[in-house]
């Protein structure tokens, strides 16, 4: 998920996109510890879009907040 991506959305779409990756993040790692994924960069890619939206959620509070 790009950056522009992320600055369209609303901070509600933010919101759920984020805890939905956090969710399939944690289910991915539990599945690449029982039995190796077909493509661990997968992983690193979703650590990635989790730290993305995370950040954008952050600036949008603090730019609130001013």
């Amino acid at each position: 998920m790009k950056s522009s991506v992320i600055r369209e959305m609303t901070t509600e779409e933010i919101e759920e996109t984020l805890l939905n990756e956090k969710e399939n993040l944690s289910k991915m790692r539990m599945q690449h510890a029982i039995s190796p994924l077909e493509n661990p960069l997968v992983l690193k890619e979703k650590k990635k879009d989790v730290a993305r939206l995370s950040t954008e959620l952050t600036n949008r509070s603090k730019q609130a907040q001013q």
